[in-house]
């Protein structure tokens, strides 16, 4: 039997009249990549925000690891291993992509951030921040300041910054948003690499991305989850086809 990593149950979230949330229900299996789609509105950004602990639900629970996380703020989460990356993970530009990462790591092992000159001399940080840069294919770029890395490698280096800090849940918010094709394939194949390693949970306009790497795909509409299975069922799902109707972004894909 799967371990499940991440238990939603029935969360609600209201803006004045406005149901963002709606008895959302979602669970994340160990191991697996996890993607979340939906139309625009159907407040995929609200329940991940939930999850994160950038938003407390108006009702329902979070359970993390066999833990009710709901009340929970967002450090706290952090600390026990669900990481949010993209939304809320910036990257120092004046520093090189291995300080950046050897921050990661640093915060990681809890050690105090003031003294910069006997962290940067501890060498084994500096071992794992390397290890890291070439997991997410920077290797060759350890002493390029992150402000001179393309927008594709900056968004590598972000998912670096999480990775570092070894997370039982990765969130991930769009990665491939303002990327060119090669850029997006290259954190496709990256992403390919984490499975089984990593668990993701990942929204992500990018249907082509999703139906390659996904091995769970739910569908939030209107606050709903509607529908959870394969791609392929997905692609099958008679509800969720018509939740799309229109939507160029799901209807050429779900149609092979």
């Amino acid at each position: 039997m799967s371990e499940i990593v991440l238990q939603v149950d029935q969360l609600v979230k209201r803006f004045g009249g406005l149901t963002a949330t709606d008895h959302a229900q979602l669970s994340v299996e160990k191991g697996r990549i996890h993607a979340l789609i939906g139309p625009n509105g159907a407040g995929k950004t609200t329940l991940i925000h939930q999850i994160s602990g950038a938003l407390q639900p108006d009702s329902g629970a979070v359970h993390f690891c066999g833990e009710d996380i709901t009340h929970m703020p967002m450090h706290q989460r952090a600390l026990r291993g669900l990481v949010r990356s993209y939304q809320i993970t910036s990257i120092f530009q004046k520093l090189s992509v291995l300080d950046n990462l050897a921050l990661s790591v640093q915060a990681r092992s809890g050690s105090s951030m003031r003294f910069w000159r006997r962290a940067r001399a501890e060498g084994d940080r500096y071992a794992q921040a390397a290890v890291v840069a070439d997991r997410v294919g920077l290797g060759t770029q350890l002493n390029v300041l992150a402000g001179a890395l393309s927008h594709g490698q900056q968004r590598q280096l972000e998912l670096g910054l999480a990775l570092a800090v070894r997370p039982k849940l990765l969130l991930l918010d769009e990665p491939m948003a303002g990327m060119g094709p090669d850029e997006s394939e290259n954190m496709v194949a990256l992403l390919q690499g984490l499975r089984g390693d990593t668990t993701i949970l990942l929204v992500e306009h990018d249907m082509d991305a999703v139906f390659r790497l996904a091995d769970t795909i739910s569908t939030l509409v209107f606050g709903k989850v509607i529908a959870s299975g394969t791609a392929q069922q997905i692609k099958d799902n008679p509800d969720v086809r018509r939740a799309y109707l229109g939507d160029e972004a799901i209807l050429p894909a779900a149609a092979h």
